[in-house]
């Protein structure tokens, strides 16, 4: 798994340019696809009984939205806004970098960053294999739990991102 961490590190550095263009291109999502997405994990949740919040960030971890459900604690808007963040600077979802970088493991000086958040609830949003954005859930009574919320918000957007 050291070498996933290493991967995604790498990933995450800027890649070298492949040919003599002065351009480099790129997706991103529309707000409004990047709202449906965050109002569909906020009502997955309601259904289940849990007040969330959900931030979906840009593949550059720029926050592109946050919907807060009407009794979501206070503490929701950071810790969804970094579980996103995270998901997209590391390129993978939280709940594998929350076992990639426990106590024992070489990456656990990731936890000393100040942003990132390694706990479930972070999820990378993907169409045709390019990194879009990430979507952070905060709420839930357990991280698994946020993670299948930020599920059904990428699901409820999975038509319109597959090119």
């Amino acid at each position: 798994m050291k070498k996933l961490i290493l991967a995604a590190l790498l990933a995450a550095s800027p890649a070298l340019a492949q040919d003599d263009s002065a351009f480099v291109e790129f997706k991103v999502m529309k707000p409004e696809v990047a709202m449906r997405a965050a109002v569909a994990a906020m009502e997955f949740c309601r259904g289940e009984g849990y007040q969330v919040g959900v931030s979906i960030v840009d593949r550059f971890g720029i926050p592109q939205v946050f919907v807060r459900d009407r009794f979501a604690g206070l503490h929701v808007y950071e810790t969804a806004e970094r579980k996103a963040w995270t998901a997209v600077s590391f390129r993978t979802s939280t709940t594998a970098l929350a076992e990639e970088t426990q106590p024992e493991k070489s990456p656990y000086g990731i936890r000393f960053l100040s942003k990132a958040l390694p706990l479930g609830g972070g999820l990378l949003i993907e169409g045709d294999g390019t990194i879009l954005g990430a979507i952070g859930v905060s709420g839930a009574p357990g991280p698994d739990l946020d993670d299948d919320c930020a599920e059904a918000g990428i699901a409820a957007i999975e038509d319109e991102i597959a090119f």
